[in-house]
C-alpha cells in the first residue's frame, strides 16, 4: 500500500472525513490550528458541516445538539480550550451522546505555552467535568496511529453511547510523517434509534437528558452509566511492550516521550543495559493488570516513568498499577521541553545502582 505524506493535525482532520464525520465545531487554537482549518476546507466537499463557533464552550454545546439529533460529531482543541469544554462534555456523558474530541495538547498551567506538553493526563481520565464519569481516551505516540485512532474513536463513541477523547502532544500534531490509509475494522454497531429525529411513526418522543431531580432515580442512572465503563474496562484495554521480557529497568511512557524512549533503550541495550519500555494506548482504561503482573516479574528491577510533565500524571497510575513492588523513579519536565534521550539513560542507569 503506497504511502503518503500527511502533517499530524490535517491526518486527523481528514481521517475524521474518511470515518463519515457528519459535523465539526471548533475554534482555533495552536497547535492544533490545522485541524478547524483543514476541516473548513474539506468538510463541506463532503457533505457535511463545518462551524467556527464564537468560543469553544459554543463549541462542545453544537457537538451534544448535533450528536443527540444522530449526527457523527467531533471537535477538537488544545488544552486551554478543552478546560473550557469540560461542563458540555460531562453533559455529553450524562445524556449519553457520542462524540468525539481530540486534545493537541500543550503546556500549561493557564495559558502556559504553544509548545508541546502532556499536563491534560488528570483532566482526560479523570475527568475535569462535575460528577462520576469516563470516557474512553487513546493515546497515539506517531501520526500513523493518530488517523487509526481518530477513525476508530467514532465507532467506539457509536458503540457505548459516551464522548471518545484521543489525546496527542502538539508535536504529533505538527509532525510530518508517513502514513497509509487503511481499512480501520468495523464493529457491529447498534443503531441509533435513541435520536431526536422527530416522531417518524414512534409513538413516543425521544427525550435527551441529564437532569434527573428524583435522588433514586439519579443514582440508577449513574449505575447504569457504570456497568457501561466497565464493558469499557473489559473490551477497550490497549498497551504496548518493547524489550519488557528480560528488562530490569522498565520505562513507562506515551506519546513523544515512548518514542524518545525506544531509541534510550537502544543505546541502553548496546551498553549491555537490558531497559524495556511499557507504553498505554489507552490512558483509560489504564492497563493496570498488565502492569502489575509486569511488576511481578522477577528481572524486572524498578520502573522509571517518564512524561512532559513537570511533576508527573499517569505516574500515580503507574504506582497504583505496580502496588509497591518495585521502586518506580520519575523524569520529567514541562513547557515544551521534551526529555532527552541522555537523561533517560542516565535516568535509568541510577535506578539500577539504587537497587543494587
Amino acid at each position: 500500500m503506497q504511502k503518503e505524506l500527511w502533517k499530524g493535525n490535517e491526518a486527523i482532520a481528514e481521517a475524521a472525513i474518511r470515518a463519515g464525520c457528519d459535523c465539526f465545531f471548533g475554534y482555533p487554537i495552536t497547535p492544533q490550528s490545522e485541524v478547524p482549518e483543514y476541516m473548513s476546507v474539506h468538510l463541506p466537499e463532503h457533505g457535511g458541516v463545518f462551524v467556527q463557533s464564537e468560543s469553544e464552550v459554543a463549541a462542545i454545546n453544537m457537538v451534544y445538539g448535533a450528536a443527540a439529533s444522530g449526527m457523527r460529531a467531533m471537535t477538537s482543541s488544545s488544552s486551554p480550550g478543552i478546560s473550557l469544554k469540560q461542563e458540555g462534555i460531562s453533559y455529553l456523558v450524562g445524556s449519553e451522546l457520542p462524540a468525539v474530541i481530540v486534545n493537541c495538547m500543550r503546556g500549561g498551567p493557564g495559558l502556559g505555552t504553544i509548545q508541546p506538553g502532556q499536563g491534560d493526563y488528570y483532566q482526560a481520565t479523570r475527568g475535569g467535568g462535575n460528577g462520576d464519569y469516563r470516557t474512553v481516551v487513546l493515546s497515539p505516540s506517531n501520526v500513523q496511529e493518530a488517523v487509526d485512532f481518530v477513525q476508530e474513536a467514532f465507532d467506539i463513541a457509536d458503540q457505548y453511547r459516551n464522548p471518545v477523547m484521543v489525546v496527542c502532544d502538539g508535536l504529533i500534531g505538527q509532525m510530518m510523517e508517513p502514513i497509509e490509509w487503511h481499512p480501520v475494522p468495523k464493529r457491529d454497531l447498534p443503531p441509533k434509534d435513541w435520536a431526536t429525529t422527530g416522531r417518524k411513526g414512534r409513538d413516543h418522543h425521544n427525550i435527551i437528558n441529564s437532569l434527573y431531580m428524583d435522588p433514586e432515580v439519579c443514582d440508577q442512572h449513574n449505575a447504569n452509566l457504570a456497568k457501561k465503563y466497565a464493558l469499557m474496562e473489559q473490551n477497550e484495554l490497549r498497551w504496548e511492550e518493547k524489550e519488557c521480557g528480560d528488562a530490569e529497568v522498565v520505562i513507562t511512557a506515551y506519546g513523544t516521550p515512548a518514542r524518545i524512549a525506544l531509541t534510550a533503550i537502544e543505546a541502553l541495550r548496546a551498553e549491555g543495559i537490558k531497559a524495556g519500555l511499557f507504553r498505554p494506548i489507552t490512558l483509560w482504561p489504564f492497563p493496570e493488570k498488565a502492569l502489575h503482573e509486569l511488576a511481578g516479574k522477577t528481572h524486572v528491577k524498578a520502573f522509571l516513568d517518564v512524561e512532559m510533565s513537570s511533576m508527573g500524571q499517569m505516574i500515580d497510575d503507574v504506582r497504583l498499577a505496580v502496588e509497591g513492588q518495585k521502586p518506580i523513579r520519575f523524569l520529567g519536565h514541562a513547557g515544551g521541553v521534551m526529555p532527552t534521550v541522555e537523561e533517560i539513560i542516565e535516568s535509568v542507569k541510577k535506578a539500577l545502582k539504587e537497587v543494587q
